[in-house]
């Protein structure tokens, strides 16, 4: 199935009631949905609702003067991205007063005034609330329903997205993620994770957020370069957000988000339900890469089949056979085995 330039299918929507919960059970159902209004009590998005500068005033009351990492875009378009030859990326990362940036950002929405060093666009990304904002999250707040787990729950993270027109290239999140639209209108277009291998992600070792990202110019794709996303369009859900809305996306689903506005804010939350001690998916990609990637065919494919049974199958099957006592890192782990087989990784590693 082929489909044109622009995905068009509809990410599924929920209009939250008058209690602005989220409904019972649905984020259980791992797949993205639109919650329309949930935040809209929320009184930053009033003050963004009446002006940018509302907006700006009402952050910078709890502003606590610390510096962050803002970038500092040379593109007209917002799309942060890769200089021609992928040798580096095409803004610049320096450390800043947010609210000398808000300044910036606000005078970007006059196109009669001087542009400075050069720069085209401002956005401070994925910037803590806690540690930047001290209060922000108890005016402004969401209560997510867990999974419940005999481990303990950590708290989602909350970031803040503060720019003016802005492009974050497909990427995906190992987190599970409610993206909360508090100003500005803002696009995001979806693929489920069996579509990365049409999507051309970049490098692993240069990336604009730590994630690798989609090589495709959504606005104007080079089916020529890049013919397998014609088919990732016809699997693709898109929506746009109004202030006041959020969007449900799972971990591993990738999204291109587009900030549509003149002045654009975005506050979202990260967490996930796994336990603490399971670390990082991206520290065993890499170590496949070392370990696998270049073995002969017939190998590799054993190594898939045993990761499918000791990995990706069921984490009981495995062990089911052994007396309890002689299963090992096939039983039940907890933060003292998880410890054990780290510590083993490492001097394997060491060697």
């Amino acid at each position: 199935m082929m489909s044109s330039a622009r995905v068009s299918t509809p990410v599924d929507e929920v209009v939250v009631g008058s209690d602005r919960q989220i409904p019972t059970g649905l984020l259980q159902c791992n797949t993205p949905v639109v919650l329309r209004g949930l935040v809209k009590q929320w009184p930053l998005v009033g003050a963004a609702d009446r002006s940018a500068e509302a907006a700006v005033d009402y952050l910078s009351g709890f502003y606590n003067g610390k510096p962050c990492l803002v970038n500092f875009g040379r593109d007209s378009s917002g799309r942060y991205f890769y200089d021609e030859d992928v040798r580096r990326l095409n803004y610049d990362t320096l450390r800043a007063p947010i609210d000398d940036v808000l300044q910036k950002i606000l005078k970007t929405m006059d196109s009669t005034a001087p542009s400075e060093n050069d720069y085209s666009s401002y956005y401070v990304s994925s910037t803590s609330v806690d540690a930047f904002f001290p209060g922000l999250r108890e005016r402004n707040n969401l209560q997510i329903p867990r999974v419940e787990a005999d481990y303990s729950l950590v708290q989602p993270q909350m970031k803040i997205w503060i720019g003016n027109r802005s492009v974050a290239s497909c990427h995906y999140d190992a987190l599970d993620n409610i993206a909360c639209c508090v100003a500005g209108r803002r696009r995001f277009t979806l693929f489920p994770p069996d579509q990365f291998k049409n999507l051309y992600f970049g490098p692993l070792d240069l990336t604009p957020g730590g994630q690798a990202i989609s090589m495709v110019d959504f606005a104007e794709p080079d089916f020529e370069r890049f013919p397998r996303f014609r088919e990732a369009v016809a699997h693709g859900l898109v929506t746009e957000l109004e202030p006041g809305d959020a969007i449900y996306i799972p971990s591993m689903w990738m999204h291109h988000v587009e900030g549509l506005s003149p002045f654009n804010v975005l506050v979202n939350y990260w967490w996930d339900d796994a336990p603490q001690f399971t670390g990082s998916g991206m520290n065993a990609l890499y170590h496949g890469i070392l370990s696998l990637r270049d073995k002969p065919a017939h190998e590799k494919e054993g190594w898939r089949q045993l990761f499918e049974y000791y990995v990706f199958g069921d984490a009981e099957h495995a062990g089911e056979h052994l007396p309890e006592h002689a299963r090992g890192v096939l039983g039940k782990l907890d933060n003292a085995s998880a410890r054990q087989l780290r510590a083993m990784l490492i001097n394997r590693l060491n060697r």
